[in-house]
């Protein structure tokens, strides 16, 4: 077996509680470098087109990749896959902290789950040892007291990955939660576990990862570390809250459900801003490893709206979805929302845009206090906290927005789909799709919809991508088909984005890092056409499924109508051509997403093409 891997996949058989090991196959070890490439393979091959999600027949995984848990800088990443509740397609989820590690110190690269267990179980695995145990007296419990208990009973040197009560109550818009405050969030995958009445996946061991020359590979991380890139002491200074004054200035973070312009309609930005949150922050928090540390832990609040110290600090995504997106300045609020989502294992990205929702129907008046319990204004924190509590815990009229905004919006109906801003299923991310137009390309053109961190050009260290103009979709196709590739390659092998963008200062430190950790005489182009078969193998998922993308866009993420003030008055988007290029480089076809039979065969997926193309 390759170096950089265990070697070992554990199966767990809910429905019949039976628990197997099977090796991994070497080749395709280095064909899709672990996470969700591993996983698409996989449950392409495995789980038959069709299923439910929540049902049994459906497949859900815990992958780490070859790089996870090594000395390769960012290598804390797992990644939950299966099929999405909140698409009907491919469906991933990414996390860091500890979990991904300490499961492969505990003897696997990955763990998947069928069936369906008939009462509430967790999977404790210790050093090669795995066995199913009642968490009868877990459910119902938030992911806080869950990972407290099971410590607990099995030792503070445990990682635990869990949901909360959301899950288990198969809100679609459920997170898998780690390290009380690290999220594998999209997709709905927390709803996924939760419909097998499995709580967690507890994992403990001290196995070493084998590496193909320890002494290189230490020496490799000293220099690295050593040399980063400055950026990474920004962002490690202030988190993703660093990024926060710049996107909403440009336009680019949301506001008031991505129909307003946060420095006209949003001037108290700044009250939600870096600064004001790190003077909140008690200390820094790092995943496992990191030579960044861009999360935080708080100090805690007796105001209004307490929160225990202990919460994790909002990152980009939840201050613009509970910030700008809800009008809201009350950082306080933000911060408790956020803690409310890691406890109940909600995705705040999607609960911030369910919000929204309400929000702006509350506001049209398509609903009223008789429908929602209480009155709900923009920027109003004590009406986003109480909505926000009722959505986590399925109670009101937080129940329809617990599945997210689609599938409230259609519950409510009068119209209110217009203002349900998805895509796909599923909400968009807090970045504008008119952003560069990588965004606008990417959201649509990926086999899972709406993902910021999914790959076109950026964030990638210097020597990644050729010039491009990236203000024009003509002659985008190929770079950003380069930045999706390796994208893909590095998310699969358990890296994180945050230290590729801010960390690493050339791309050959990549290559570098895999080269000395597997032994494999790899090189850029490699790592850009594995990622291509990577992306290729989860777009057949959805082409089997009888998904045809490129996914439609919202009429507002296109710039229908475009706004009239602001740094983004008068972009719109041409949907026709935002995926075109990239999709003919791919050899996808534009119209429908399906891979050619030639694009397949030359990425070495033949069994894939004899399905596609019978």
């Amino acid at each position: 077996m390759a170096r950089g891997f265990m070697g070992k996949i554990l199966w767990v058989d809910l429905s019949k509680k039976q628990i197997k090991e099977e090796a991994l196959d070497e080749k395709m070890g280095r064909d899709f470098l672990g996470g969700y490439g591993l996983g698409a393979r996989i449950l392409f091959s495995r789980q038959k087109a069709g299923v439910d999600p929540l049902g049994p027949d459906a497949i859900l995984g815990l992958v780490t990749g070859v790089l996870t848990g090594t000395d390769a800088m960012g290598g804390s990443r797992y990644v939950m896959v299966g099929k999405s509740p909140l698409t009907g397609g491919w469906g991933d989820a990414n996390s860091g902290g500890n979990v991904g590690p300490y499961l492969k110190f505990a003897g696997y690269d990955a763990v998947f789950f069928t069936g369906k267990s008939d009462k509430p179980v967790y999977l404790l695995i210790d050093n090669g040892k795995a066995e199913l145990k009642d968490a009868g007296k877990l459910w119902g419990k938030d992911s806080f007291d869950t990972q407290d208990i099971l410590r607990a009973e099995h030792g503070k040197e445990l990682e635990v990955a869990c949901i909360g009560p959301s899950g288990e109550k198969l809100a679609l818009i459920a997170a898998v939660m780690n390290n009380k405050g690290r999220a594998a969030g999209r997709s709905g995958l927390g709803a996924v576990m939760g419909s097998k009445k499995l709580k967690a996946i507890a994992v403990k061991g001290n196995m070493k990862i084998p590496v193909a020359n320890e002494a290189a590979s230490k020496e490799m991380r000293k220099k690295q570390v050593a040399n980063k890139n400055p950026r990474s002491e920004f962002i490690g200074g202030f988190g993703t809250a660093a990024l926060f004054n710049m996107s909403l200035e440009s336009d680019d973070a949301p506001c008031k459900n991505w129909d307003g312009v946060g420095i006209i309609d949003f001037p108290k930005y700044k009250d939600i801003s870096a600064e004001p949150v790190k003077a909140e922050q008690e200390k820094k928090y790092g995943c496992w490893h990191c030579p960044v540390g861009c999360g935080g832990i708080m100090k805690g609040s007796t105001g209004e709206f307490k929160y225990e110290a202990g919460a994790h600090k909002p990152e980009y995504e939840t201050l613009a979805m509970y910030g700008s997106n809800l009008l809201n300045s009350n950082l306080a609020s933000i911060i408790k929302a956020n803690d409310i989502c890691n406890r109940y294992g909600l995705d705040t990205i999607s609960a911030g845009a369910c919000i929204a929702l309400a929000l702006e129907c509350y506001d049209k008046g398509i609903i009223t206090k008789k429908d929602t319990g209480m009155e709900m204004k923009w920027g109003d924190p004590k009406a986003i906290i109480a909505m926000t509590e009722k959505m986590a815990k399925r109670e009101g009229f937080g129940d329809i927005l617990a599945d997210g905004v689609k599938k409230a919006a259609e519950k409510i109906g009068k119209g209110a789909e217009k203002y349900a801003i998805h895509i796909g299923g599923q909400e968009y991310p807090a970045h504008d799709s008119r952003g560069g137009l990588m965004f606008g390309i990417g959201y649509g053109a990926n086999p899972t919809p709406g993902r910021h961190t999914q790959g076109g050009e950026g964030p990638l260290p210097a020597g990644a991508l050729p010039e491009y103009n990236f203000q024009s979709l003509k002659g985008r196709g190929k770079p950003h088909k380069r930045g999706v590739g390796i994208t893909q390659a590095y998310n699969a092998a358990g890296i994180c984005m945050i230290v590729i963008g801010d960390a690493y200062v050339h791309i050959n430190d990549l290559v570098e890092a895999f080269r000395t950790i597997t032994g494999w005489d790899i090189t850029l182009d490699e790592l850009v056409k594995t990622g291509a078969r990577i992306e290729t193998m989860k777009q057949a998922f959805n082409v089997r499924e009888g998904i045809k993308t490129p996914w439609k866009h919202h009429d507002r993420m296109l710039g229908k109508p475009p706004k009239k003030v602001g740094p983004r008055a008068g972009a719109t988007l041409d949907e026709a051509e935002l995926a075109k290029e990239y999709y003919e480089e791919m050899g996808w076809d534009p119209k429908t997403g399906r891979p050619s039979k030639k694009a397949l065969m030359d990425l070495g997926l033949d069994d894939v093409a004899k399905v596609l193309w019978p």
